[in-house]
């Protein structure tokens, strides 16, 4: 079965094609299509973002389509960046900048509690389905790893005693957020086969 994934993020491609083709999925995405589509997530809450991905994707080339949105939680910041999270402290902002920044914010905070949240939506003709993943952590002190992308670096957490940056992609992938909600919608397509 082929999977149309709307994102050209390469990170989240990869991690779709690690967690799906081996059950048999093939996955396409924006970076196949020959041209630039322009989204505009407005969403409030990460199933109205996910949900927007989809629709303009699916509506547009007739297509059945998954699209995510995901982000991290911060208790003690208000739950930011949340559904900001990619566009937190401005579009073209690195990643390094951005954790550095929430480290520097978090320093004197005790309670470090966060969580990554991803929601996949599953959008055709006549079905929209939503799939919420979660991951529970910690913020942790300084900046580790080098394996993941966005966040991982400062996302500690306890059972790995380790960042999500500085553990294997399939130890990552068998609690992380993105890996829950894909596992649940995985579970959808084979009971309604």
């Amino acid at each position: 079965m082929e999977l149309f994934v709307v994102t050209s993020n390469q990170h989240k491609i990869d991690e779709f094609k690690e967690l799906l083709e081996p059950l048999g999925y093939k996955i396409k995405s924006l970076l196949d299509l020959k041209e630039n589509i322009e989204i505009i997530e407005d969403g409030k809450t990460f199933e109205e973002n996910a949900i927007i991905k989809a629709k303009t994707i699916c509506e547009r080339f007739n297509i059945t389509c998954i699209a995510d949105d995901s982000g991290l939680e911060i208790d003690a910041l208000n739950k930011e960046p949340g559904v900001l999270s990619a566009r937190y402290l401005g579009h073209d902002t690195s990643y390094e900048y951005k954790n550095n920044v929430i480290l520097e914010r978090m320093k004197d905070k005790k309670d470090r509690t966060c969580r990554f949240v991803c929601v996949i939506a599953l959008v055709s003709k006549n079905e929209i389905k939503t799939f919420r993943g979660e991951v529970e952590g910690k913020v942790a002190y300084k900046i580790k790893g080098s394996n993941g992308f966005g966040y991982d670096p400062i996302f500690f957490y306890e059972p790995f005693n380790d960042t999500l940056a500085n553990v294997s992609s399939s130890m990552k992938n068998s609690i992380s957020h993105r890996g829950n909600a894909i596992r649940k919608m995985v579970e959808y397509f084979e009971n309604n086969k």
